[in-house]
Order: C-alpha cells, then structure tokens, then sequence
C-alpha cells in the first residue's frame, strides 16, 4: 500500500533521503528563483494578456502541487512564455485583453489543460513523447521565442505598436521606432548588457581576482537578482516613473479567494483544441528539460507521472 501511494506521489520517496546538505543548496536556489519568480511572472501574466498580479497568484499552488507528484527533485513548474504567448492567441480573438470575461477563460483554460494533462496520464499516453519530433517541438519554441523577442521590444523602447506575426511586429516597430522614449531605451539596454555581462563573463573575473570557482559561479547565478535590484533602485531613486518610464505600480495585496472558473460549456468546447496544444506543448517541453536533468543526476523520469504531476499544476493554477 505503501509502495503504490509513493508511485503517486514521489514526495513520500525521496523525502526519506532528504538530508541538510541538500536543503542548504536548495534553499539558496529557492531564495533566486523566489526573488526571479517576481518579475518573471508579472511579466509573462502581461505576455499573455492578463493583470500583472495574476502571475504571482500562478506561480504559488503549481509549485507545490509539482513538489508532491512530480518525478524530478530539479524540475520546477509555473508560467512559460511560450504557453503565455499560446494563451493570448487563443483568447485574443474571444475577449478583450484584461477584462473579467478574458481572465474567467485563462482560468477555464488551464483548468481544461490540466484536465487533458490528467486524462493521458489515466490513459498512459506518456510513451506518445517518444514519437513527437524534437526538431518541430524546438522550431516552434524558438519561433515562439522569435515572436516574444519582438513582441517585448517596443517596452524596452518606450513606444505603443502591435502585430499578428513577426513582419507586421518588425513593421511596427520601424515606423514608431521615431517615437523612442530615451529613459525607458536606456533602463532597457543598461539591464540586457548587465544580464549578458553576468552571465558570459563575471564568473571568469571573480575567478582572475583569486576567488574560489565556486564562490564565482554562484555569484554569477544571482546577476539576474542583482539587475533587479539595482533597477528598482535607480526607478526609485532618480524618479524614473515621473520621467515616464512604465513601471508595474501598486500590486493588490493578500491572496484571492480560491473559486472555480465559469464552466460554460460553449466556451470549454471552444478553447478545447488550444487546451490540448497547450497540454502538449507543455508536457514535451517538461519532459525534455526533466530527462536532461535525469542524465545529469541520473533521476528516474516516469512521462505518466509526470502528467500527473503537470495537469495537478495546471488545475491547481485555474484554482
């Protein structure tokens, strides 16, 4: 009995061996991914066309609900831009952006992703991963990467455009590029050079000037912790919000009430081919970082499982 209640939930498996060193190294990785986890999914919440503090409120319950069915000790859940970006697709059309009935079909969404997610791990469709080609998956990430790239650049230069697809976003971009707001390009660049800095060349430098390589690949890993800190200072400090540079504002406070979508059948049916594109796109992407991490540490990655683990998180984000 026991044995088959920790297939279901691995936590009751390797919780056993879980020992001090381990949560020593896992909390400083929980600090960084906490402090990135902020701005990330404010962020992807607005990519994918939703009020920047839904983010945060999706990126709580899918970690720990990942944290007891999941498979990989490694393997963290929540908001992705590609999935942001398919979500804004898939209710563009439907509603506007922002409004109530637009956030009542995100939440549907997952809740039918996580459902699909839920329905294949029943069926054991896991081993279908095997047959979907790696090379399709990773053009459409990269080209999905391609359109977020362009999609973000008119917030990096302070200037109000649109588009459907890649030509009409760079047309866009080139016919307001005359109305670059100066503050916002330079806050933009001055943070994308620090991030590339940090992250190709400062673990080299720290390890020249007689630092240990450890101590200087982990301080290479909170570059991105600096750059937001630093970032909050100089908007705070030089009063960047009143020289126009757009900032997030005031976050609501406290945690909202747990409620079901609205189940309107019409819509579920509707949004039901984007749920299951999601669901997949999702689950190949998981299993494909989750089966590195298991070549590193030579985890188990059970693909049944994880959907499991991932329709618990999509269902536990609707929530």
């Amino acid at each position: 009995m026991k044995q088959r209640l920790a297939r279901y939930m691995p936590i009751l498996e390797w919780v056993r061996h879980y020992d001090r060193a381990a949560a020593a190294k896992d909390s400083l990785a929980a600090l960084i991914v906490t402090l990135m986890l902020i701005p990330q999914s404010l962020a992807y919440a607005m990519l994918a066309g939703l009020p920047p503090v839904t983010g945060l409120y999706a990126s709580m319950l899918p970690l720990i609900a990942y944290t007891l069915f999941g498979t990989s000790r490694t393997l963290a859940v929540g908001p992705v831009a590609v999935v942001s970006l398919m979500t804004a697709a898939a209710l563009g059309p439907l509603f506007a952006p922002g409004s109530a009935e637009y956030a009542g079909a995100a939440m549907l969404l997952a809740l039918l992703s996580g459902a699909v997610l839920l329905l294949m791990a029943v069926l054991r469709l896991g081993f279908l991963a095997n047959f979907l080609s790696h090379p399709v998956i990773s053009g459409f990430i990269s080209a999905s990467g391609i359109l977020i790239a362009l999609g973000q650049l008119k917030h990096i230069l302070g200037i109000s455009t649109g588009g459907e697809n890649a030509v009409e976003l760079v047309l866009g971009l080139l016919g307001a590029l005359s109305q670059m707001h100066l503050p916002t390009f330079i806050v933009g660049t001055t943070s994308l050079l620090f991030l590339y800095l940090v992250r190709s060349r400062l673990s080299t430098w720290l390890q020249r000037s007689g630092m240990s390589p450890h101590i200087a690949g982990t301080l290479s890993k909170i570059g991105p912790v600096a750059a937001l800190l630093l970032a909050i200072a100089a908007v705070s400090v030089f009063q960047l919000a009143d020289a126009g540079v757009r900032v997030v504002g005031a976050v609501p406070g406290g945690l909202p009430s747990m409620r079901l979508p609205t189940l309107d059948m019409t819509l579920a049916l509707q949004l039901l081919p984007a749920a299951v594109l999601i669901s997949l796109v999702g689950f190949v992407e998981s299993v494909s970082v989750a089966q590195t991490l298991a070549a590193k540490r030579r985890e188990r990655i059970e693909p049944n499982q994880e959907l499991i683990a991932l329709g618990g998180a999509n269902v536990a984000a609707a929530l």
